[in-house]
């Protein structure tokens, strides 16, 4: 419990025990609400909840507690929940700041998080780590840090803005607040025995914490070999069946409902139609944008998503709360509502609904009447992660045209990274495209578009050039610094003029993303933390995302959260194939392969 102002139960346990006796009056009482309780799965009517010290003293009756100054709180017609608690999820994907991520994300009823901060560790390795670290510290949100564990998300496919070690791994774990390593992506560094990798997985297991994991790959003994290694968990299901074999293999299977990835509809079928037992299950959000945490939710969502798909509340609610806290070894301060934990209360009216109308953390209340009830801290971030971009020098129309190894062919077939919509895979395509004057051309009647990477950690120049298909581009160029996992520039378009304006623009603005046509700009979002991250409110970003959306729509795009896919175009730990600043990467055989065949 790293929060200064969080008291450890050994601190108050005495004060708890003379508010649960009568001796002394309890701060806060809730009282006559239907108890969530998620250690029997039974839903209790009529129940009090006496607070003292940021935590609960007793649940029952808790008339006896109620003295002059002890503030009381009628809760009849509401459920009391525990607190939602994301067990996977990375804070720069909603491109907010942690403090202002945590503003939306307790409105909904999320008052724990465990974040994995991997992106700005691939632009400022531990520095970064423990910026936001820190940042999340101060805040009434419970703030758990998962150390990344692959930085770079590759060692050979592509050069990222730092790297971590295992010393560095090491010295993070060792941080107040931080509780496992966050999603060891390198699978098969795993499986064939990477010193770096098991150096990180031992470090961590050593200090009784959890590793948790990341494992796209249908390959049965490679599974069963990367879990013999100390992971124990996985966020990248997608199926069913594959579901199940986790499950039955010890793993704790996370399921994943984002804005772009829509898990649950499948993968919740272990629980529907399987009936497993679903205390090594929990539901996550990986990635969420701003858009989907005011307009749908958060963690909250998630929740209706599996109630939605036959799940029964409570079993859905646990599926947040104890479970999620069992598995990071929490569950003597989160994850229930129960005497000793951190008062973390939800006041819901309707389980199937999911709404908060009022949200406590350490007995504090946070939101209530739709606003939230207490300042934030202001959080500033040093001069040099506003200051993240190190492009050798402007970009120009000719960096973006692919020269043919036949400058005499009129056409030529290529490699084509194929985007799926609602996906973080792609599928490895090709393509037949013209080509003028030596210099291969999109065909935005076949759906295929220019693609682009650049460095922008280094100044060294470097652009690796290929194709796209599945975005229905028309017109224009998006680019990008937020490009997993190394969030180099990426750039996408039909037009290499406005690709080399894309760029440029947003090489001004310090990154973030952008949409342009015809040398215009039709929306921007600027994410000036790292390129990553927006120093601006959630409203003020939740208007310029809305803009960059009707954008994509405006040159021809109709995909749910494009930007979010687009995103991903340079991740290479995901099957098949991605783009990287040093080429085009071939996932499945983890090595870089040429855009001409």
């Amino acid at each position: 419990m790293a929060n200064h102002q969080r008291k450890r139960l050994t601190e108050v346990s005495r004060t708890l025990a003379k508010v649960a006796l009568g001796e002394l009056p309890a701060e806060l009482v809730i009282r006559d609400g239907t108890l969530v309780n998620v250690y029997t799965g039974e839903l209790l009517p009529g129940t009090d909840v006496a607070i003292a010290a940021g935590r609960i003293a007793l649940i029952g009756d808790a008339e006896h507690t109620i003295g002059p100054q002890t503030v009381v709180r009628d809760a009849a017609g509401m459920h009391l929940v525990p607190g939602l608690l994301d067990g996977h999820m990375h804070v720069e994907s909603t491109m907010l700041s942690v403090t202002e991520f945590a503003k939306a994300a307790l409105a909904k009823g999320t008052t724990g998080i465990f974040m994995d901060p991997h992106e700005i560790a691939n632009v400022f390795g531990s520095e970064g780590v423990r910026l936001m670290h820190e940042e999340g510290q101060g805040l009434p949100l419970k703030v758990f840090t998962t150390f990344p564990s692959c930085v770079p998300a590759t060692n050979d496919l592509e050069d990222a803005g730092a790297s971590l070690d295992v010393a560095d791994i090491e010295a993070g774990l060792d941080w107040e607040g931080v509780i496992g390593l966050g999603e060891v992506m390198n699978f098969p560094g795993v499986v064939y025995g990477d010193p770096k990798m098991f150096g990180e997985i031992e470090a961590t297991v050593a200090r009784g914490k959890a590793v948790t994991g990341h494992f796209p790959s249908d390959d049965d003994r490679m599974l069963q070999a990367y879990l013999t290694s100390g992971v124990t968990s996985d966020h990248e299901t997608v199926t069913r069946e594959q579901g199940l074999h986790k499950l039955r293999l010890g793993m704790h299977l996370m399921i994943r409902e984002g804005s772009a990835w829509h898990d649950v509809k499948e993968v919740i079928k272990v629980v529907t139609e399987d009936k497993v037992d679903t205390s090594n299950i929990s539901l996550v959000t990986d990635d969420v944008s701003p858009q989907t945490l005011v307009d749908k939710g958060h963690l909250n969502h998630v929740v209706r998503r599996a109630i939605e798909e036959g799940v029964d509340p409570v079993t859905a609610i646990q599926m947040v709360t104890i479970n999620v806290a069992r598995y990071f070894r929490l569950e003597q301060d989160v994850g229930s509502i129960a005497p000793g934990k951190c008062a973390d209360i939800v006041l819901i009216e309707d389980l199937r609904r999911m709404e908060p109308s009022t949200v406590i953390t350490d007995g504090r209340v946070i939101y209530d009447g739709e606003k939230l009830c207490v300042d934030f801290p202001v959080y500033v971030y040093p001069d040099r992660v506003l200051n993240s971009m190190h492009v050798k020098r402007p970009l120009t129309p000719e960096d973006f045209r692919l020269a043919s190894r036949e400058p005499a062919a009129s056409v030529t077939r290529v490699n084509v990274v194929g985007a799926i919509e609602n996906s973080a895979r792609t599928e490895k395509r090709t393509a037949e495209l013209p080509v003028l004057h030596g210099v291969i051309q999109p065909d935005p009647a076949q759906d295929v578009i220019r693609l682009a990477c650049i460095d922008r950690h280094h100044g060294s120049g470097q652009i690796s050039l290929a194709f796209t298909h599945g975005f229905q581009v028309k017109t224009g160029a998006v680019a990008s610094t937020v490009a997993h996992d190394s969030h180099n520039l990426i750039v996408m378009g039909v037009s290499e003029a406005d690709m080399a304006f894309a760029a440029n623009e947003l090489i001004k603005l310090g990154g973030g993303t952008i949409v342009v046509d015809g040398g215009k700009v039709l929306a921007q979002v600027p994410l000036r933390i790292a390129g990553l991250m927006s120093d601006k409110s959630l409203p003020e970003v939740v208007r310029e995302v809305t803009e960059l959306d009707a954008a994509w729509k405006a040159i021809g795009c109709p995909l749910n959260a494009p930007f979010m896919t687009f995103s991903l175009i340079a991740l290479p730990v995901i099957p098949e194939i991605r783009i990287s600043n040093r080429g085009l990467v071939d996932v499945t055989a983890f090595k870089l392969i040429d855009v001409e065949i």
